[in-house]
């Protein structure tokens, strides 16, 4: 039984590498964001000579948006490889200082930072173009999904806070003689 045992256990911990292809995939989005954001830069550009204060602050928040989501893209890919298929060897090059520091519970509080910064950002470009709004109670809509977002983020940051509380208290009961 034990042969088979670690055959079972040798397959199950290679099975990890099945997720390399799904980031691989994650970083094709990102060329398809950078292509998309370039597209929107030039249409912004573009137009700002005739553009509305409103105007051109709804385009840098479109900007921004892209961003945002480029920037959570990153933090899933690397984040994600590091903590469950194998570490990111960069030889020489520089390696951000959070892609190893970044755990499961670190990882799950930036994604949903990103998150809410990018529905804040949708918010604010709903708000900004109401009177252009076919529907204004989409503004609503958008209200209470962010809020959604934002008691998400609250209550997963309670429960990684007692989690290490009780991490650190469960440390210093095993210490005492």
């Amino acid at each position: 039984m034990n042969g088979l045992e670690r055959v079972m256990e040798t397959a199950l911990f290679n099975s990890r590498w099945i997720l390399a292809p799904f980031y691989f995939g994650l970083v094709i989005s990102l060329i398809g964001m950078l292509v998309h954001f370039g597209r929107q830069l030039v249409e912004f550009i573009l137009h700002v000579p005739g553009a509305t204060e409103s105007d051109i602050t709804l385009g840098v928040l479109g900007l921004i948006d892209i961003t945002f989501t480029a920037n959570l893209l990153i933090i899933v890919i690397f984040s994600g490889y590091e903590n469950f298929v194998s570490r990111i060897d960069t030889g020489d090059h520089d390696k951000p200082q959070w892609m190893a520091k970044v755990d499961f519970g670190g990882l799950k509080q930036k994604l949903m930072t990103s998150i809410v910064a990018i529905s804040a950002i949708q918010v604010l470009k709903a708000f900004m173009n109401l009177d252009k709004m076919a529907k204004p109670e989409i503004l609503g809509w958008l209200v209470g999904i962010h809020v959604v977002f934002l008691g998400s983020m609250l209550v997963l940051a309670i429960v990684d806070r007692l989690e290490v509380l009780s991490d650190q208290k469960s440390s210093k009961e095993a210490k005492r003689p």
